[in-house]
């Protein structure tokens, strides 16, 4: 007698289970790029700067890290003033590329036909093209004691006034303040214009339409439409304006004066003529700490919900 056993039946394992992994997975392989660009070039630095500034020595002798965080007050009691003079710079800077920005970006975006507002940011982003030292060089050549604009500013007895409060000296312009605004503003003005000018872009115009139809003056669809709605772009245009102006330090080598030098002339000067590494390392995380504080409490005041 023959008795036969039946197979157990093999489970077949669904075909979207694997699928529907890959896909969760999907998103974390493309951010794996992006990740490891971070850690290996600023991460790994970051850390390697960190230590720096917490070591002792020489050139000659080397450095070592002995945890010496009095180097962070002693950088921060010596370069105060360049300190301050940069975040002056930096905001009067960003806030002459606002009142310049602003205007033409609403121009570009409700004013010109479609042709020219392709000709204008055109425009907009042609001094990219160019090298930023180039850039900066030939704003020294504009200012300079001959040039057309220091003559044209002593016609008007504008530098009079300028030199009472400061901002020039001895009826010129270069190696002043007011050449180190100039050039940043110069400098920063597109990465200004093109956040407002995306921001404005986006907004209907059937808004103005309908703003008009309640009666709403110009300046009143402006003040309560047009403004509000465009704050991200505005948020965003001062943060990309202001943080690398604050650590700039070509304008103020080229356009300035040793009194006029900012916070990256410090940095600079300590990395490739001192050579001391500890204090240009505490002068780098000094300047990020101090920018990090007030971008954060920038943003809190102004709202970034919106923000995109």
């Amino acid at each position: 007698m023959t008795t036969t056993t039946e197979a157990a039946p093999a489970q077949v394992v669904p075909l979207a289970e694997p699928r529907r992994t890959r896909r969760r997975l999907t998103p974390y392989w493309l951010l794996l790029p992006g990740i490891a660009w971070l850690v290996v070039f600023f991460a790994v630095p970051m850390v390697y700067q960190g230590s720096t500034s917490l070591q002792t020595g020489s050139l000659e002798e080397g450095f070592r890290v002995t945890w010496h965080v009095a180097t962070y007050w002693d950088a921060l009691v010596e370069y105060r003033w360049h300190f301050v003079r940069s975040f002056s710079y930096a905001a009067t800077a960003t806030l002459l590329c606002l009142a310049i920005g602003y205007p033409l970006a609403y121009t570009i975006a409700f004013k010109a036909s479609k042709r020219w507002r392709n000709v204008i940011l055109i425009l907009v982003i042609a001094p990219f093209f160019t090298s930023f030292l180039i850039r900066t060089l030939a704003w020294k050549t504009i200012l300079s004691d001959g040039g057309p604009v220091v003559g044209g500013l002593n016609a008007l007895h504008l530098l009079d006034l300028s030199d009472a409060v400061g901002l020039t000296s001895g009826h010129r312009v270069l190696a002043t303040p007011l050449a180190v605004v100039c050039g940043l503003t110069y400098n920063f003005l597109p990465f200004m214009i093109l956040p407002l000018y995306t921001s404005l872009e986006r907004i209907d115009p059937r808004l103005h339409e309908a703003a008009g139809d309640l009666y709403a003056r110009p300046f009143t669809t402006f003040r309560k439409v047009t403004f509000p709605i465009s704050l991200p772009g505005v948020v965003a245009g001062t943060l990309l304006t202001f943080i690398p102006a604050s650590g700039d330090y070509i304008n103020a080598q080229l356009l300035g004066s040793p009194s006029e030098q900012m916070v990256g002339n410090g940095i600079q000067k300590q990395f490739l003529n001192v050579l001391d590494y500890p204090t240009a390392a505490a002068l780098s995380f000094i300047l990020m700490a101090l920018i990090l504080g007030m971008v954060t409490v920038y943003m809190k005041k102004a709202g970034t919900e919106d923000l995109v």
